[in-house]
Order: C-alpha cells, then structure tokens, then sequence
C-alpha cells in the first residue's frame, strides 16, 4: 500500500460517505486491524459516531471483521484493504455493463446494490420496479416478475452472488449488526479469517420469492404522502416474501473477468479485423464456466466446437474459421495459442500473455506521449532485445549518438529503463564493466500503476474543488429546476414557467454551462485513467500469483 493509494481512497470515501468515514477509513488504512476501543482513542471520535462510520464500511464491503488476533474471548478488529475501496471508483463502469447486458432493468439493480452495500431480493425489486414506473408513460407500469426475471439473469451469470454469513452473527441480518467491543464467547468463536462468498454452496442460488404486483408511482401531494408515509410501517411489519435473511451483492471479480475479456476483444479488433474478435469472443464465451479465474490461458477447444459455436450473423465457411485461427496463432501478440491436433485443431486464448502484451502496449504508448516517438523506438527496442549497451542502442535505433545518450539517460533517471553492472573483474572498475540498458516491465508497470493513482486523486481533488467553488450557483440551479418540476407537474401556464427560468441571469447560465463542461471532462479522464489501472492491476496480479 503507497501513500498515492491512501491518498485515492480518502478522497473516494470522502466524496461518497462523508468527512468522518473518510477519517476512520484512511485510519484504520493506515494503522491495520484494530479493535473498536482503538480505533476510538486513536481517531478521538465518539463511540455512537465510530460504529456509525464502521457499520457504513462493512455495508459497502469496504471493511470485514474478524475475531481479535489474541485468540477466542479477544475484541473484535476491524480491518479494511485499498483494493475493497478502490473499486468505488469503477462504480460507474459496472453499472454502464449491466445496462448494456441487461437493459434499464439491469441498470438499476446494479446501481441500487452498490448504493446500498447489499439489499434482500424483494426489496430491490420494489424499489427498481418503481423507480422504472416513474419514468413510464402514466397508465403503464412495471411487472415486479420481469425485474425479478432480470434479477435472475444477473445471477446465472454470476454478476450478483449472496452475502456470505458472517460466523457468529447469530441473526438473519448478518452484515448489519452494529460493531461492539464485546468479545467473543469461547463458545462460539469468530475465525480469523471472513467467509467469502464463494465458499458456501448456496451462493448463486435464488430464492422462491412470492412477490407479485406492479410497481407504485410516487404521490406527489403533502396528502398523498401522509397517506403512503400512514401504511407504510403496517405493511412493512406484515409483508413477508419468503427471502428475509437473504442479502445479496455485486460480484466484483465477474465484472472484472468480462472487463479483462472485452479488453483482449477490443485489442484483437484494433489489431486484426472484427471477424477474429468475435472468433476470440466466442472462444472466451465457451470456455466462461470452465476456466478458473486465475487461469493463465482457457481450457483446449477444438476448431469444430468453435464452428459450431459461432454466432450464425457470422457466415464464416469452415476453410476460412481455420485460415483465421492460423492467423492468430502466428500473430506476434500470441492472443490464441495451439494446444494439439485432434478435433480439427485444439485452441486456447492466452489471458496473461494477452494481458501482458496489453501492458506492454501501455507503457510504450506512454513512453511515446511524455518523451517522443525516439524515446518510444529505444524503449520497445531494449523490450524485445532484453539487455543492450549504449553504442549497441546506437546502432540498432538508427539515432546520433549523442541524442541517443540524452534520451538513455532521461529514462533512465524516470525509472523507465534500468542500468545493469557486469563486470569483467571483482574491482568494478569502469574500464573492465559492461554496462547494460535493460527494460523490466513488472516494476516498471507498478510503477505506472502509482501514477494513476496520484492522477485519479489529482483529478477528484479538481472537480471537487470547481463544484465548492461553484457551490452557491449550483445550489440556485438545483432549487429552480426542483420549482420547474413541481410546476410542470401541477400543470402551470408556460408564462409562469418562463418566469421561473428567468431567475437565473445570462451570464450565470453560461457559467453553468462551463462548469459543467468542465466536470465532464474531468469525469471522463478518470474513466479512461481508470481503464488503464485496470489493465495494470490484471497484468501485475496475474504475473505475480503465477511467479
């Protein structure tokens, strides 16, 4: 964990959460796994507001707790990861997936599940059915049973999965307990390590929820909401829908294993043609179920399954599927490797090489932007040779010597390019020592990797900074759409609308207009930084767990 990382994620819980979370988050960040008396006198919080703060963290999944490390009868620790937090910054990426797999429905679910932590089934029906019935024509609504069948798909695909049940949590509500300092009972210790939730059978496996009905528009009179705000607690305390007890979350890794997927797509479309990336698409589909997670390339499929596999859009005849597939194999960038003969020819999509010729694309196309095409031309040249000497440099880049040795040493002094010592006798004497300009592409990617994150954190800083300076204006403009809203709905003349809009003078229209031109852009950067994080993150994750 680097200072960058703590950086990001304070400025990520700040902006989601609040100022108090921020503190007890980037605390317990820094210090480790901590009791709750700890974390108290150490952040000088109150205790109500501490467990506040905690229970916040565990509900979004950003902290887990465990039995103290002293053994049973010990205090409860706390302990949260970057990793855990970090990924608030993916939030708007995993919801755009869903609603291109599964439509608006798809959409919602998601987005409710990561404002929430996690919610039973019936209740995020409920609430995605009627937030889709507001915006629908009046008259029309929408089925609680289709929601619930998009509800479904998710988890076949293991986009959504159960919260797994925390040891020792006693009730059905096993993540919402509030933290105490109490310790736990001999008689029913809690393990040192948190349950995941693909550690227990019933993860994916949905419950027979007797829901039915139509989602409900929200009543827009003071008596209409009296009314609702009336029944409300009577039918919450009668209404059952056979799931109580059973939570349900976003399954990060899956969005990630379909992120890390549509990245190798997207590469070999760039670099081949749109019929090799859909060949490779449909490769990944098949083998989707059978490839553990970690796995450096998919499981062996054979040309005839792929042929039969492909989508029938595709009118690709069997001669011209093999002509493809050899031309993958062949491609430098070794996406599809072959794996045998029998079956026509048995094929797997390299993942890690894959991720790490998508890496190594990162890093020369940053090398390119921040110090030249030459730069660039030394740094893929000392990738693919491994270990040069600068008149060898000289030679094989085709560049003067003395620009060459300019460039060798700005890398060099960026940690972009290494030296290596070998010397011909023990005294390492510069007479008898070669020197040798090498590449290693692991540090350098982590070092990437920390630049990112400093960006992100520059960028966040920035945008919140323009909308606190903005705040007053934003506030106004805010107040009068909430007017303009409230009039369009009770039917006001068009002139009384008109005068509403003219509240808000010329020049602060324009102002706004800047503004949030300028939030856009912002946001889009950390979107496109973060896509590169992403990448990073796999490369490194998938060499590291391989070495």
């Amino acid at each position: 964990m680097t200072l960058q990382e703590v950086r990001l994620c304070g400025l990520l819980l700040r902006e989601h959460f609040g100022e108090v979370v921020e503190k007890v988050g980037k605390h317990l960040l820094r210090s480790g796994a901590l009791n709750l008396r700890t974390i108290i006198n150490e952040t000088g919080l109150p205790l109500d507001l501490v467990k506040k703060c905690l229970c916040v963290l565990v509900q979004h999944g950003a902290c887990v707790f465990s039995s103290g490390r002293k053994g049973p009868g010990s205090p409860t620790e706390y302990l949260t990861s970057c990793n855990r937090i970090l990924r608030i910054l993916r939030y708007p990426r995993y919801i755009y997936t869903a609603k291109t797999l599964y439509g608006d429905t798809g959409e919602l679910i998601i987005e409710e599940l990561l404002q929430r932590g996690h919610m039973t089934m019936s209740s995020t029906v409920k609430t995605v059915a009627d937030r889709l019935t507001q915006n629908m024509e009046e008259g029309r609504s929408m089925e609680y049973s289709e929601v619930s069948s998009a509800f479904s798909n998710l988890v076949e695909t293991h986009f959504l999965q159960r919260c797994p049940p925390q040891p020792g949590a006693g009730g059905k509500d096993k993540t919402t307990a509030a933290p105490t300092d109490n310790p736990a009972t001999p008689a029913a210790p809690a393990k040192t390590t948190p349950q995941t939730a693909e550690s227990f059978p019933d993860c994916y496996k949905v419950p027979h929820m007797t829901l039915s009905g139509r989602g409900k528009r929200q009543l827009s009179t003071e008596e209409g909401e009296d009314q609702r705000n009336a029944k409300k607690p009577r039918l919450e305390t009668t209404a059952t829908h056979g799931d109580e007890g059973i939570y349900w979350q976003v399954n990060y890794e899956r969005f990630h294993l379909h992120f890390r997927d549509q990245a190798i797509i997207s590469a070999v479309a760039n670099k081949l043609d749109q019929t090799s990336s859909e060949i490779v698409r449909t490769m990944l589909r098949m083998s989707e179920v059978t490839t553990s997670p970690t796995a450096t390339c998919t499981k062996p499929l054979s040309s005839n399954e792929i042929f039969r596999s492909l989508p029938s859009s595709y009118n690709i005849a069997r001669p011209i599927l093999d002509q493809y597939l050899t031309l993958l194999v062949d491609d430098p960038m070794e996406f599809v490797g072959k794996a045998g003969e029998s079956g026509g020819g048995m094929y797997v999509v390299n993942l890690h090489r894959a991720l790490a010729n998508l890496a190594r694309a990162t890093l020369e196309s940053v090398v390119q932007e921040r110090f030249g095409s030459r730069s660039a031309r030394i740094f893929r040249l000392l990738l693919r040779k491994r270990h040069l000497e600068q008149k060898q440099v000289e030679d094989f880049a085709m560049i003067p010597a003395k620009e060459a040795k300019d460039m060798l040493y700005t890398l060099l002094s960026e940690n972009l390019v290494q030296l290596q010592e070998i010397p011909k006798t023990p005294d390492y004497a510069p007479s008898r020592t070669f020197y040798l300009y090498t590449v290693n592409q692991l540090p350098t990617a982590r070092m990437l990797l920390q630049n990112c994150h400093k960006t992100v954190a520059n960028l966040i800083e920035r945008r919140l900074f323009e909308t606190k300076e903005s705040k007053r204006l934003l506030e106004k403009s805010q107040r009068i759409e909430a007017i303009l809203a409230s009039l369009q709905a009770s039917g006001a003349e068009p002139e009384q609308l008109q005068e509403v809009e003219e509240m808000i003078t010329a020049p602060e229209k324009q102002q706004l207009d800047s503004l949030k031109l300028h939030i856009n852009k912002l946001d889009s950067a950390e979107n496109q930084v973060d896509e590169t994080i992403f990448l990073l993150e796999s490369y490194i994750t998938g060499t590291t767990s391989s070495t």
